[in-house]
């Protein structure tokens, strides 16, 4: 591999997830292209848990990052699980230096308190509405420095706000698009410090990211627009920026960004079903990627060894999945048979499985024989089911109101901050009250769903040995299978039926 040049300083990237859910396949592709970077000029790779958002944040979502990661091969240099030179990795054992920072901001008049009510706010967003102006007005930033001290030492509830220009345009340059242009009046006067003491992302990442010598930041597109307040950020501190590289977002084949709404996100939904890390690898990579000599099939250690950062495409990467299940077959095929037996044992073979199924299986069982029937579900992606054996199911065989029934479910369980047979249980039963069902009627087309069958083993627990990546992709496919039977929530019955879901149930995760 390419070795830095003497004396220059050391290429360091990272990436940095937050763990208020299950880990996104956007956060493989991000990974995967700044460790290549790296490890092409022999620096290093880290991994930071951005978990400032303490009411989202959950030790199992960061435990299922480092899970996620490990399964597809990405390892890192430094991290919360490992440790380093920079440690701590994780942003709410940081919160001191936040704070010192923020204190800095503010005395340089680079940041300023916010007292502005919840209401206040409210009345600006609603006053702003169908108009060109968007974003908070600047109202506190002419406060007498010295009395909003005050107003904020004695307590009174406020947040710390990064001052814009009020003239001109920033000025920014990209690795792989040159000199981009956004005027100052376009960006927010962007929260820095929440009233509970936590620092936003914009802050936290800037500090860390010098704190802790990342030389190149490697990120999606969507973050342009923030990149005018992080190198305000530099700027007020006196700091040298990184070099900044904005990849493409991963698309849905309709060119609309991925979401969990349209295809699988969650990586642990790959690993549950049966595709091989190193495909996945080699198929994130070829999104946005290509080598000099055309070639479609290479290892990450190949990646990083030829890794040209100026060869990324800007075109939008499109995340076909019916592709990566050809080109994960391919892999598949291509394995000796003695190394495909191995990889279906550890994929087939898990302990923990197991061991959960057995006892749910057992009342049933008449013979040995019977345990795999009954189990094979949970090794299955999509089931095969007719409509009319989904719709017969349904509460009043209303075909309409099972997809609603459906969508709804998906939105409901997105939001669990657990996934356990109390949590999913609560579920169903809260979704029973408010649609006017009993359990009994509400479960059936679930139960046909999730394990292709009318009986089983128990519902509940059949989601949780799942898994609720596996489980939402089970009500997709329902959804799908409702569709080709010209039944499907699209244009303006998806609008009511967002309304109607929203005035029940709130806003969807």
């Amino acid at each position: 591999m390419n070795q830095e040049t003497p004396g220059a300083a050391p290429v360091r990237t990272r990436v940095a997830p937050s763990p208020t859910g299950a880990p996104h396949i956007g956060t493989a592709y991000i990974a995967l292209f700044n460790y290549a970077f790296a490890k092409h000029h022999g620096g290093q790779f880290i991994l930071r848990i951005e978990d400032t958002d303490q009411t989202r944040s959950t030790a199992a979502s960061e435990q299922a990052i480092l899970d996620a990661l490990r399964w597809i091969g990405i390892p890192w240099d430094e991290g919360p699980d490992r440790g380093g030179a920079h440690a701590p990795y994780r942003q709410s054992a940081r919160t001191d230096i936040y704070l010192e920072h923020v204190r800095k901001l503010t005395e340089s008049g680079a940041a300023y308190p916010c007292f502005c009510t919840a209401a206040r706010l409210a009345e600006l967003r609603r006053s702003q509405a169908g108009t060109d102006n968007s974003g908070y007005d600047g109202c506190c930033a002419t406060l007498d420095p010295a009395q909003a001290a005050r107003r904020a030492a004695a307590g009174e509830p406020h947040v710390v706000r990064l001052r814009i220009p009020t003239d001109g345009e920033c000025v920014m340059q990209d690795r792989l698009r040159g000199a981009i242009r956004i005027p100052w009046h376009k960006v927010d006067h962007q929260v820095l410090l929440k009233s509970d003491g936590y620092p936003t992302y914009h802050l936290a990442n800037v500090v860390d990211d010098h704190l802790m010598g990342i030389s190149h930041v490697i990120r999606g597109e969507e973050w342009l627009s923030s990149l005018p307040k992080h190198l305000l950020l530099y700027q007020a501190f006196q700091w040298q920026a990184p070099e900044f590289v904005h990849l493409p977002l991963l698309r849905n084949p309709d060119k609309s960004k991925l979401s969990k709404r349209r295809n699988p996100t969650s990586i642990l939904y790959y690993q549950r079903a049966g595709f091989l890390p190193e495909a996945l690898i080699n198929y994130l990579g070829l999104l946005a990627y290509s080598f000099p000599d055309g070639r479609e099939e290479f290892t990450l250690a190949q990646l990083a060894e030829n890794f040209d950062i100026d060869r990324v495409s800007l075109g939008g990467p499109i995340f076909d999945l019916q592709k990566l299940r050809n080109f994960n077959g391919r892999y598949l095929r291509g394995l000796p048979p003695a190394e495909l037996w191995h990889r279906l044992q550890d994929w087939l073979l898990r302990d923990e499985v197991w061991q959960q199924i057995v006892p749910l299986a057992q009342p049933r069982l008449s013979q040995m024989t019977d345990l795999v029937p009954q189990a094979a579900f949970l090794f299955a992606d999509r089931l095969d089911y007719a409509p009319d054996q989904l719709i017969k199911t349904a509460p009043g065989g209303d075909a309409a109101a099972l997809a609603r029934l459906l969508k709804t479910a998906q939105w409901e369980m997105e939001k669990l901050p657990e996934w356990d047979n109390a949590a999913v249980r609560d579920l169903f039963n809260r979704l029973a009250t408010v649609e006017n069902l009993k359990l009994k009627q509400l479960m059936p087309p679930f139960y046909v769903a999730v394990t292709g069958a009318p009986v089983g083993l128990p519902a509940f627990d059949a989601m949780v040995q799942l898994g609720r990546d596996m489980t939402l992709r089970r009500l997709q496919y329902a959804l799908e299978t409702l569709e080709t039977g010209g039944v499907a929530l699209k244009g303006r019955q998806l609008k009511e039926f967002t309304a109607a879901y929203q005035a029940a149930y709130g806003s969807p995760a």
